[in-house]
């Protein structure tokens, strides 16, 4: 989860929804309340499953104590004393059998292939309980301002590009003038026209605090980056449209073949690097992924020809190319996989088999925008 940290908000964070129960006569017992146990997902750990019950349906939520995120179960099933739960979007699946007095669920948890014994202990522990409680999501009709934001130069020779919120802080390292336009506006550095040099060289650190409490959306988010660039640089651009070299995402003849994700629209998404080209994505549309795929990985823009307006949780693993990730390579933040014979596909040809989706290169219209004034940013 937390293998690659980029500009993205790449925890994977809340989200609600239903989720399917089947249960027989042998199984009784109301699996509902807290379990706990420690289970590594990427380089971070949960620690406690949350499961509740409204009428015959179950919902699961696994929540990280020591990161702050949660994310929903895809599945949730209850087959005689046999437990089994499964998160698409960390790829992620659990089998256990249900103790003879209900508060133990012992089995087994395969993530990425690698399998592991794993143990839930039921638990009352309202102190454990109180570590993890999700953060909430900012109300969507919300138009936060920053109450307090600093903006200043990273330190020298700091690895890494990094965007989180923590409880109603957001601090962002190593972002250039670029990126928060990017994160801004939504768009690819090669949407940018007319900036000054030094948007793209000078590396900066942001801590913010929103005035609205609650962790803000993908558009509440631009909305405050476009803020900071208003009040701290005196940016002004305008917009035009231009014909562009951009990636178009189109669904393939089989497509598509991912599993919709039982979260909400007004929940939380997540756009996580596990590895490099190893990405889970959770409660997204196909338009919020290919804004991700522009800001984190590709050359050019990412335009959404598909179609689709669900939202999906899905894996995606491919072997990048040397025109990919290009801002953390050059950042120093990331090392680029050495051959290997069993590596997996390139981007287009695993987004066909994993996906039933096509990322080709073509020429389409696309929206720019054109800096007409920019300063460096003020001092704090």
């Amino acid at each position: 989860m937390k293998c690659l940290r980029t500009i993205a908000l790449i925890a994977v964070l809340a989200a609600s929804g239903s989720v399917r129960v089947v249960a027989q006569q042998a199984a009784s017992r109301d699996l509902s309340g807290t379990w706990q146990s420690t289970i590594a997902v990427g380089n971070e750990q949960a620690r406690l499953l949350k499961v509740s019950k409204t009428d015959d349906k179950y919902k699961a939520v696994l929540f990280s104590s020591d990161q702050g995120w949660q994310v929903v179960a895809n599945t949730f099933e209850v087959r005689g004393n046999v437990v089994t739960f499964a998160i698409t979007g960390i790829g992620l699946d659990y089998t256990g059998t249900l103790s003879a007095g209900g508060d133990t669920i012992v089995g087994n948890v395969t993530e990425n292939g690698e399998t592991h014994p794993l143990t839930l202990f039921r638990t009352a522990d309202e102190m454990a309980q109180s570590k993890v409680e999700p953060p909430k999501p900012m109300r969507s009709d919300a138009q936060p301002r920053f109450e307090v934001a600093t903006v200043k130069h990273s330190k020298p020779d700091a690895g890494g590009k990094a965007l989180d919120f923590r409880g109603r802080q957001l601090t962002a390292r190593n972002l250039t003038i670029n990126d928060i336009v990017m994160l801004g506006y939504g768009i690819h550095t090669k949407q940018i026209i007319g900036a000054p040099g030094w948007f793209n060289t000078e590396l900066f650190d942001i801590d913010g605090i929103p005035d609205t409490p609650g962790v803000p959306n993908q558009k509440q988010t631009g909305s405050l980056m476009q803020e900071l660039l208003a009040n701290r640089l005196g940016l002004k651009i305008h917009h035009e449209q231009r014909q562009l070299a951009v990636f178009a995402i189109t669904l393939d003849k089989n497509g598509p073949k991912m599993s919709k994700s039982p979260a909400g629209a007004e929940d939380q998404a997540g756009f996580a690097f596990r590895g490099v080209g190893d990405l889970a994505v959770h409660n997204m549309t196909i338009a919020d992924f290919a804004k991700w795929m522009q800001a984190t990985v590709t050359d050019r823009p990412v335009v959404d020809q598909t179609g689709l307006k669900d939202r999906y949780d899905f894996t995606l693993k491919w072997t990048p190319d040397d025109s990919q990730f290009a801002q953390f390579r050059s950042n120093g933040g990331l090392s680029m996989p050495k051959d290997d014979p069993n590596a997996p596909p390139a981007l287009n040809d695993a987004a066909q088999q994993q996906l039933g989706l096509r990322i080709e290169r073509v020429s389409s219209l696309d929206d720019v925008i054109v800096i007409d004034h920019a300063d460096q940013p003020s001092a704090n």
